[in-house]
């Protein structure tokens, strides 16, 4: 599980910075990739990466501000293109399907796969087996949305030590065992598998947030996460108008991460009036608050460990 970062700007590209869009690679647990926001020039962001069009199997809109969408009609066409024939879901508030179909429709543009748009209200809007996503709107002009991805616990693993001790060679048996099965052996005795597999495997947890003031469903969204995604478009000395304009500061951000007991922060949705040499004085303002925050760049990757 990776965080890809294709764009961390505010409001209109910047030389240094593209609009907002968050790739989070699911290539083990799932050979896919799920998109948070489409801002202008995704798809030319993605192309300075190793990452496949024909992967994303899910796009997330948080909100229908033109920096989080504009990308999205290129990136749906290109995939056709690109050997993209699976199934892609998006999910976003009401009028996304509108902006979509319009967009399609106009262009002439026609998919090679199946397209599904869901607009979404709070509460949980996707869940299988493997991951449950959560939505909760924040607190911005227009109806913004948070999401909690949640990756289920996995099952402990084959503790083949044990099974050596037991007198058991690796084979065939092993992978009846780690499916939990019992197994008879040559002598008639009878080995449930149940009994050598280990501690289950917590699941982990990231949290990308959409534009919105500090709130309490900021909060609950965030509550323990591995990572949280934040904005931070305005410093800790323009609080009044990050208010204003229904935004966040670094410090804001940070708090957020204190209190939820998130393990780290990264600050996106920079604006384009902080030149790159005010990025580290961002970062500090946010580490003041919360040490283990980071001032996101276009094309940062995090890796997300599994939990022991």
């Amino acid at each position: 599980m990776e965080l890809l970062f294709l764009g961390t700007g505010a409001g209109v590209p910047a030389k240094l910075r593209n609009v907002t869009s968050i790739a989070l690679k699911l290539l083990e647990e799932r050979g896919a990739v799920w998109l948070f926001d489409c801002g202008e020039a995704t798809q030319h962001q993605i192309l300075h990466t190793s990452l496949k069009p024909r992967r994303i199997e899910k796009i997330f809109i948080t909100h229908l501000h033109g920096d989080h969408i504009y990308g999205l009609p290129g990136l749906l066409g290109s995939r056709s293109f690109q050997g993209g024939e699976s199934e892609l879901t998006v999910y976003g508030p009401k009028g996304i399907k509108q902006f979509i179909e319009v967009s399609l429709t106009i262009s002439q543009t026609h998919l090679k796969y199946p397209l599904r748009v869901e607009e979404i209200e709070e509460g949980v809007i996707f869940e299988d087996e493997g991951f449950r996503v959560e939505a909760r709107e924040l607190q911005h002009g227009l109806p913004s949305f948070g999401f909690r991805v949640e990756e289920k616990d996995k099952r402990g693993e084959l503790q083949v030590d044990r099974l050596q001790e037991r007198g058991l060679k690796p084979g065939p048996i092993y992978k009846k065992m780690k499916a939990g099965e019992e197994v008879v052996l040559d002598d008639g005795s009878i080995v449930d598998g149940k009994d050598f597999i280990g501690p289950s495997i917590p699941g982990r947890v990231v949290t990308i947030l959409g534009d919105t003031r500090t709130c309490e469903n900021a909060f609950e969204l965030a509550r323990s996460a591995d990572v949280l995604v934040h904005e931070a478009t305005f410093n800790q000395d323009q609080e009044e108008m990050a208010h204003e304009y229904f935004h966040s500061t670094t410090r804001q951000a940070a708090e957020t991460a204190s209190k939820a007991g998130v393990n780290v922060l990264f600050l996106t949705h920079i604006s384009s009036r902080f030149a790159k040499e005010s990025w580290p004085e961002l970062q500090k303002e946010a580490r003041e608050v919360f040490p283990d925050s980071y001032i996101a760049k276009d094309f940062m990757e995090h890796t997300i460990p599994l939990k022991k």
